[in-house]
């Protein structure tokens, strides 16, 4: 089975198009001003109309109200919800049930101690997001370009679908592919020339990379 990818962080309508013809899975558009691929509703609904059917469209939110989830699930055409904060199971439950769509929960991992979030989270979210904890005091909860030591979840099964996460580069996602047993990997930095701009090339070596790991 190949292994499915997800591009997160796209701003630029090329950029989605490479990462469409490469052969990802999931297309992320990010919501959260912090962040160097912030992006606002009408340049998202403009580079979500352009993405193909088969592709999922997510849409990665940091604690986001209910005002500011209307307004994206109003306006953009997504297939799913990343919440990338500090949500609990029960706002887990009641995004997935207020807007009708799959909810991936982004689970920060440093040590042995956070596999337990991964359990919890895994009996609420439809599928989960396994990345590097930010380091203290980080602007960003992800995209930071960091790894952790995936050891911790090499070989694992969880009570849902999961990605892995977190400093994955098209030189080491086949072998981050290869200890964890992973079926789908994320990368947001690890495919840009700068932060915040993706690089085409990248984008088809990282996809590359992990089917060929399969």
């Amino acid at each position: 089975m190949s292994v499915r990818v997800k591009i997160c962080g796209l701003k630029e309508p090329a950029h989605v198009a490479a990462a469409v013809a490469a052969g990802a899975a999931y297309v992320g558009f990010v919501f959260f001003p912090k962040s160097p691929r912030h992006l606002a509703i009408p340049a998202a609904t403009a580079l979500a109309a352009e993405v193909p059917p088969g592709v999922a469209k997510v849409a990665l939110t940091v604690n986001a109200t209910d005002a500011e989830l209307d307004a994206i699930a109003g306006a953009v055409a997504i297939d799913m919800l990343q919440l990338h904060g500090a949500e609990g199971p029960d706002r887990v439950a009641e995004v997935r049930t207020r807007y009708g769509l799959p909810v991936m929960k982004a689970v920060g991992v440093a040590d042995e101690a956070d596999l337990a979030a991964i359990r919890t989270y895994g009996k609420v979210a439809d599928q989960l997001l396994i990345d590097a904890k930010p380091p203290k005091g980080a602007a960003l909860p992800g995209g930071n370009g960091l790894a952790f030591d995936w050891r911790l979840v090499a070989r694992k099964y969880w009570p849902c679908p999961w990605i892995l996460a977190g400093g994955l580069t098209p030189e080491n996602v086949a072998t981050a592919i290869r200890l964890t047993g992973a079926r789908q990997v994320d990368v947001s930095s690890g495919v840009e020339s700068a932060p915040g701009v993706k690089d085409e090339a990248l984008i088809r070596a990282f996809i590359a990379a992990a089917r060929g790991a399969a």
